[in-house]
């Protein structure tokens, strides 16, 4: 006999997943079609330019308190050492004022009067007392010497402890634009690494392209006596050219946090580089190169001038042609960029 029996209904377990799995798809479908687009190659590279240019004012404040730093340790340490001369002084001071003291104390501690009517001999008498008053004011001359000494030194080693405070303070300075300075860096490259391995090559290569047509607007230079002529463009000075041609040779050198050259710089550390090269020193820092010559404007610009961009943030070292020959940021080489896509012009400085 057939048998007739009714079909199973689906376990509640069995229905419980197909609700949650259907219920899944909903949600993740409705994220992945509110999710954020993947930014673009130039949203990308504004991103990184932006963070790139707050590394740069870490780092520049960074270097302006690494300067200071070094001054400020040479100034302890030289306090420090007169405080340490002087305590020898005073040391000496005390110990001729004991030899003065002894001196006294085995001349006797009787009365002059009564020494001299119980003298055998007034007249030897008296010239001992002559030799004790004299004595007693060269104890006074050297009293008068150790209290000045003793505050002469405690001026200089308040001075010596206040300088030790500015330096804490420097240093405390100096951590925190260290860590401002990798924060920015490695948030640039957290929002380099949204493209593929190709689309930072890409950005690479665009980058290199223009500094090659930047390159080619200067290449052309001749030599006509001491005067170097980059296309139409003539250096204001002998030495602005100088400078120059030192950076040039630097072309293709890494930027670097903090680096001075000859193998890698950061901005303030090549302009620093190349006129050291042309025999002058200049100071550390954008904040401070930028006070060092004469100002001159956009449109006075010559080859060798130092050019100042994004609120004296960046500084590099123009080379005719609205171009600047600089170093950029982390992760590019010195290279030539039109002033246009550096950042906002701020001054020019003629050394």
């Amino acid at each position: 006999m057939a048998s007739h029996r009714r079909p199973k209904n689906p376990s509640r377990a069995r229905v419980t997943v197909l609700t949650v799995t259907a219920a899944a798809a909903v949600v993740l479908s409705s994220q992945a079609a509110n999710a954020d687009p993947k930014p673009t190659k130039s949203e990308v590279k504004a991103k990184v330019d932006k963070l790139n240019h707050e590394a740069e004012v870490a780092t520049e404040y960074y270097n302006g308190a690494k300067e200071k730093q070094d001054k400020l340790e040479k100034q302890v340490a030289a306090l420090q050492d007169k405080a340490a001369r002087g305590q020898q002084v005073l040391n000496a001071l005390r110990a001729g004022l004991g030899s003065i003291a002894a001196a006294q104390y085995r001349s006797g501690g009787i009365d002059p009067s009564v020494q001299l009517f119980l003298a055998s001999d007034p007249d030897t008498f008296l010239d001992q007392a002559s030799a004790l008053d004299q004595l007693t004011a060269r104890q006074s001359d050297s009293l008068a010497k150790i209290q000045a000494k003793q505050r002469t030194l405690a001026q200089e080693r308040k001075e010596a402890q206040d300088k030790l405070s500015d330096l804490a303070d420097i240093r405390k300075t100096l951590g925190e634009k260290k860590k401002q300075q990798q924060a920015r860096l490695a948030e640039a490259q957290r929002v380099l690494n949204t493209l593929t391995a190709a689309e930072r090559q890409q950005m690479r290569d665009d980058a290199a392209a223009a500094s090659r047509a930047a390159g080619e607007k200067v290449r052309a230079s001749r030599t006509t006596g001491d005067r170097v002529e980059l296309g139409n463009e003539v250096p204001a000075s002998a030495l602005g050219a100088a400078a120059l041609r030192a950076a040039e040779t630097r072309i293709g050198k890494p930027y670097q946090w903090q680096a001075t050259g000859p193998n890698s710089f950061d901005c303030s550390g090549l302009t620093q580089w190349a006129y050291a090269q042309a025999g002058v020193q200049i100071t550390r820092t954008t904040y401070t190169q930028i006070n060092q010559g004469t100002r001159v404007g956009q449109s006075q610009l010559k080859p060798g001038d130092l050019v100042f961009f994004n609120n004296n943030t960046h500084v590099g070292l123009y080379a005719g042609n609205n171009t600047v020959l600089h170093a950029p940021y982390t992760g590019a080489n010195v290279r030539y960029e039109s002033m246009s896509t550096i950042g906002s012009f701020l001054a020019g400085v003629r050394i």
